[in-house]
């Protein structure tokens, strides 16, 4: 445990959380992927099951904390945190932002009228992607200032207005 804690600059047991959620996330998406995989080999229940949704999970599990680990090192000049443990909080405020801009989307478009039955598929799916942004703007900073990283990601918020040419929205 003292490892972990020096490992991510843990000052406060509060600050376990960070890496706990992260890696039980990080199960959750390779048991999901272990899953799709499983229907597409057509193993649904055979024998092999549960041996090849374990297996391929704890592999999928490996190689998504070398990448993440591979990403921190790689953003941990760029991102200014205080601490390691910030790092582990900014991916799943990314992750969660992401996911759920994506899934509320599809609502959002259905509460419009715009269904994919009302309009043409790549119309639709034009609407739905450039609905995603506004929803992932606001999300962003939301889910941030819920992780405690504000200030992080409405600087991340600024820039990215910025060089998109959309500054002006700042003011």
């Amino acid at each position: 445990m003292q490892k972990i804690k020096q490992r991510w600059e843990i000052q406060k047991n509060w600050q376990f959380l960070f890496p706990i959620l992260g890696t039980f996330l990080n199960l959750l998406t390779a048991y999901l992927i272990s899953r799709s995989l499983l229907h597409i080999f057509n193993l649904n229940n055979t024998i092999y099951e549960w041996f090849f949704t374990l297996g391929v999970m704890l592999a999928i599990h490996l190689v998504l904390i070398k990448f993440f680990l591979w990403c921190f090192k790689k953003l941990e000049n760029k991102w200014r945190v205080d601490y390691k443990w910030e790092m582990i909080a900014i991916f799943i405020v990314f992750a969660i932002t992401g996911s759920l801009s994506g899934k509320l989307a599809g609502p959002l478009i259905h509460w419009l009228g715009l269904d994919a039955e009302n309009i043409p598929g790549a119309l639709y799916w034009t609407l739905r992607i450039l609905l995603i942004f506004p929803i992932y703007q606001i999300l962003l900073v939301l889910i941030g200032w819920l992780f405690g990283q504000y200030q992080f990601f409405w600087n991340f918020e600024k820039k990215m207005l910025k060089r998109m040419g959309l500054g002006s929205f700042l003011r």
